[in-house]
């Protein structure tokens, strides 16, 4: 096993040298990482360890292609993560390509991994850091592009990392929250509608035939049953290529602007989900305008940049008029207020930040408020909707069982009376 001499960041911001053996410089720079250090440079050593003379793990078939980097992709809190490591090693004083050059080692996604590397090229090429991130917007969005120009401009690019980094944070931990919460439920509607198929398809026919054949007349609920069951066997051929055809009409439909517009309207509007969409959107506004604002981005541009983070078109038009109201003169708080669409606290912060110079910090404060209800509603919500689905999973298992379970009650009825 070769020996490798690295340089790298500890936690605490300082200068580490050491010596070390591994089987190449991705497993190394993962060691180093589980123990707190941000690799900057390894280079082999001409030594190898004792156990160099053992013929190594693996065989012709780890050569092969690797079908997993087909479906890698960039996820939101690896970009968080790595905007936090960036931000550690340049406040520690690496310059900025070695910095790239410790992040490329450091990821795991092979498709940051690449990008990175290819922005480390365009910078040491003499473009701008914010230069090499437009070439992956797809990765990288305007909200972070504009943020790291501003901060290589003002010479604070560090504290502007950081500031993403928090930003991005905040932004996973929500996701992840509301996405957990929708699980639990997405997977018993799955399992229920599952199983009630296989037993209309398979069980409920063999049952209400042999029901058939001893006589006598089936219920109410076992005949119900029973057409269910023959109307599925009968048409799921063409069921299932409509469903699919009308899932697909929909959303070419809501793409359109439209339809966008019928759909975010109804997100809004919906019970007990519209407020909660609407929270998420407004703390989104807040938090990001906050962001974007303290770090010196002009508040035409931040505007223009929000308006794509909210997810609701509704509220991006509302957006588009404030900017414009800004750019007219106006204040940003009275075409919010104006529109109903943003709640009487958000509009009254905002209304108190213009008044007094802080208005970065009453967005936050607002976002914060807002993040905090969503986290109830949405831990309310969770603890309500469980056993609201195992209530209703009971009770259609409880519909299935006494609708093939009357009529055998009947038989046994007339054959005790016989």
């Amino acid at each position: 096993m070769p020996l490798f001499e690295y340089r790298g960041i500890s936690a605490k911001g300082k200068q580490v040298t050491g010596v070390s053996e591994a089987d190449g410089v991705a497993e190394l720079t993962s060691k180093l990482k589980r123990e707190g250090i941000y690799v900057t440079r390894v280079t082999e050593s001409g030594g190898k360890s004792p156990r160099a003379g053992k013929p190594q793990s693996g065989s012709v078939l780890s050569k092969e292609v690797d079908f997993s980097r087909f479906f890698d992709r960039v996820k939101s809190a690896d970009v968080a993560v790595m905007t936090r490591q960036f931000a550690t090693l340049l406040k520690a004083g690496v310059p900025m390509v070695e910095s790239l050059a410790a992040l490329v080692d450091q990821q795991e996604s092979r498709k940051l991994k690449t990008m990175l590397g290819q922005i480390r090229e365009r910078v040491r090429e003499g473009a701008s850091l914010a230069d090499g991130l437009s070439d992956h917007r797809n990765v990288f969005p305007d909200l972070y592009i504009n943020m790291v120009r501003v901060g290589e401009a003002s010479g604070t690019l560090d504290m502007v990392l950081e500031r993403l980094a928090d930003f991005l944070e905040s932004s996973v931990r929500l996701k992840s929250k509301i996405t957990s919460a929708m699980v639990y439920p997405i997977i018993m509607t799955c399992v229920g509608i599952l199983i009630v198929s296989l037993m209309m398809a398979f069980v409920v026919p063999k049952m209400t035939e042999m029901y058939a054949d001893m006589g006598g007349d089936l219920p109410l609920a076992t005949r119900l049953l029973k057409g269910a069951s023959d109307l599925l066997r009968a048409t799921w051929f063409v069921l299932i290529p409509a469903i699919f055809g009308t899932v697909y009409a929909l959303r070419r439909y809501f793409r359109t602007e439209a339809g966008r517009l019928k759909w975010d309207r109804f997100m809004l509007r919906v019970p007990v989900f519209g407020r909660l969409n609407r929270l998420v959107a407004v703390a989104r506004f807040g938090r990001t305008l906050s962001t974007l604002l303290s770090s010196g981005v002009p508040v035409l541009t931040s505007l223009e940049i929000v308006r794509t983070i909210v997810n609701n078109e509704i509220m991006a038009r509302v957006i588009d008029d404030a900017r414009v109201a800004v750019r007219e003169g106006d204040s940003l708080a009275s075409p919010l207020k104006a529109s109903g669409q943003f709640p009487p606290m958000m509009t009254h912060m905002i209304t108190i930040g213009e008044k007094t110079g802080q208005l970065e910090a009453m967005l936050k404060n607002v976002a914060d408020s807002y993040d905090a209800e969503v986290d109830a509603k949405v831990s309310t919500l969770t603890a309500i909707l469980e056993p609201v689905m195992i209530v209703g999973m009971a009770l259609m298992v409880a519909f299935l069982i006494a609708a093939l379970l009357m009529p055998m009650l009947q038989m046994n009825e007339l054959i005790s009376v016989g």
